[in-house]
């Protein structure tokens, strides 16, 4: 049994954490959950530095650094932190604008990159800024992984048809490819599909089967007894084997300065997926997942990818769920991955030489179909039409405009939908549940009672600039009953008021007590609402006593004096 390590020690070293209780006997556990995720990472991290413009051995750095960093860092034991296909083509994309692909400019820009992405994480983490992983809603985020899945099939279908990979913007690019099928080559179109094939059905069977991996080792051996190399089927070709020296980026700073928005766009991404997948895969299920220090985690991988050249990282939900399902117990898993990597690298680096690029291009297919969410398009589209636009509109910015000012355009329509939905809100008239004490919103198929003289309301959003404009002019309206002697605000549902509302709320008060209506307020709940009451001054025109803690006892000690 490992020795017990210091509450301070463990606080600060989550690896610690991770390993508190941790007993010998869970050994062969980690151990499987490392091997099995070696067996799904290789022709990952091939494939999506391939995907990236880089050196398959690249792919490997990154997924060593992210496991490195998020493993010493990160709080979640299950995570597994590397090189990701969500973000790649996002930064390749932006990178592209700066320096040419396969270039050392480029590889210099994607550590600078790295770095960049990795401080932002860092400061979020540290900064507990977890909520940022929020901008993005559901359908942007549906729609923003439909646009990067057709990135990456348009991106690898070159790869599967053995014929020149077309430039120009992604539409362009499947035009071209359209009159270049006939002349597919035969032997990667095999080889390629075959691939997704072996993948697709492994995954259907089980997840914890390597597919990716039986299907590259397939094709390399296929294309060895076969010499496909001599019928044009491109390899990977030998890994240099030689280990990365750790050093910083040497740019001009004017280029760190062109790389902070495309920065940005990285870390909100890896934010909102290592958030989704901390919650998705829990440590302890009892216990909320600890996004902040995940954030972290997820920007030391970053740091190191970028010191040893590689690019960002990002947290991977299927490789994560497969720690899981394996038994991993702790990043114990993750450990053992990384230096069988290495192990790779270093001594193995000859094994890979033979790897048909369209094997790896297969992978990322596959990769593209899973990543497309349809049966949740599908929902979305049967339960409210307005969002799946939104789904759709996200996906088309992405592939019709270049990637990263997509993605931009992405979170401002998440953000622009979230701004939307709070003005759409309105006041709710309330009526009490016949025989009971209960004051319920107002609806055709619930029978309620109610009085001339009486008018209760509520409000179910924070009461903001964006619709203190529509909350009074609702009250107003209200208020041109002349039977009306008591309103009363039912206010649970407002969590939040800000300057804009608190003065428009002044103002309704002070009408009312003009026109001689007692005003109430009901079940104000939220801390920040009671603190906003302090703060603007509400109760200086407001008794106190005209706060209840439900509508009923605002009724029954009020309504009488109205009357």
């Amino acid at each position: 049994m490992i020795r017990p390590a210091s509450d301070a020690n463990i606080r600060h070293w989550p690896l610690l954490r991770s390993l508190q209780g941790w007993r010998l006997s869970a050994l062969p556990a980690d151990l499987v959950a490392g091997l099995t995720l070696t067996a799904i990472a290789i022709p990952e991290q091939m494939a999506t530095a391939k995907l990236g413009g880089f050196a398959p051995e690249i792919g490997f750095f990154a997924f060593i650094a992210g496991s490195l960093g998020f493993a010493l860092f990160g709080a979640n034991r299950f995570l597994s932190c590397g090189a990701d296909s969500t973000i790649t083509p996002i930064f390749a994309g932006g990178l592209a604008l700066l320096a040419a692909s396969g270039t050392p400019d480029y590889s210099t820009l994607a550590a600078a990159l790295a770095l960049l992405v990795g401080v932002m994480l860092a400061c979020a983490g540290t900064f507990k800024l977890g909520g940022i992983a929020n901008l993005l809603s559901v359908p942007v985020t549906i729609g923003f992984l439909a646009g990067i899945a057709i990135h990456i099939i348009v991106s690898q279908l070159p790869g599967v048809l053995g014929v020149a990979s077309p430039g120009g913007p992604t539409v362009a690019r499947i035009a071209t490819l359209a009159r270049h099928v006939t002349e597919a080559n035969p032997y990667t179109l095999m080889i390629g599909f075959g691939v997704l094939a072996i993948v697709a059905l492994s995954e259907t069977i089980s997840a914890r089967i390597p597919g990716a991996l039986i299907a590259l080792v397939a094709a390399t051996l296929l294309g060895i007894s076969a010499g496909l190399e001599t019928k044009g089927v491109p390899v990977v070709g030998a890994l240099s084997g030689t280990l990365p020296t750790p050093q910083l980026p040497d740019i001009a700073p004017e280029r760190w300065v062109k790389l902070v928005p495309l920065a940005f766009l990285i870390a909100i991404i890896v934010m909102m997926q290592s958030a989704a997948t901390s919650r998705g895969f829990p440590s302890n299920p009892d216990q909320p997942a600890d996004i902040d220090r995940d954030f972290v985690g997820a920007g030391a991988g970053s740091l190191l990818a970028g010191i040893i050249g590689a690019f960002p990282v990002n947290a991977s939900p299927p490789r994560t769920g497969i720690v899981a399902e394996t038994g991993g117990q702790s990043q114990l898993s993750s450990l053992v991955a990384a230096g069988l990597v290495l192990a790779l690298i270093s001594f193995g680096a000859g094994l890979l030489k033979h790897v048909p690029e369209a094997a790896l291009a297969g992978v990322l297919l596959f990769v593209a179909l899973r990543i497309i969410r349809l049966a949740q398009i599908v929902r979305i589209y049967r339960q409210s039409k307005g969002e799946f636009l939104l789904i759709i509109a996200t996906a088309a910015a992405i592939i019709l405009l270049p990637i990263e000012q997509g993605v931009a355009l992405g979170i401002a329509l998440s953000l622009l939908h979230g701004i939307w939905s709070t003005t759409r809100a309105h006041l709710v008239p309330f009526e009490r549940v016949p025989d009971t004490t209960i004051w319920w919103p107002a609806h055709p198929s619930i029978k309620g009672e109610s009085s001339a003289d009486v008018a209760v309301v509520g409000f179910q959003a924070p009461l903001s600039f964006l619709n203190a404009t529509t909350f009074r002019a609702d009250i107003q309206e209200v208020l041109q009953d002349s039977r009306l002697r008591l309103l009363v605000l039912e206010a649970n549902s407002i969590p939040e008021i800000d300057f804009t509302a608190a003065q428009a709320l002044l103002d309704i008060i002070k009408i009312c007590r003009e026109r001689g209506i007692s005003f109430a307020v009901a079940r104000l709940e939220s801390l920040r609402a009671q603190e906003a009451f302090e703060r603007f001054g509400l109760y200086e025109v407001l008794p106190r006593e005209h706060v209840f803690h439900s509508v009923h006892e605002a009724v029954r000690k009020l309504a009488p004096a109205a009357g």
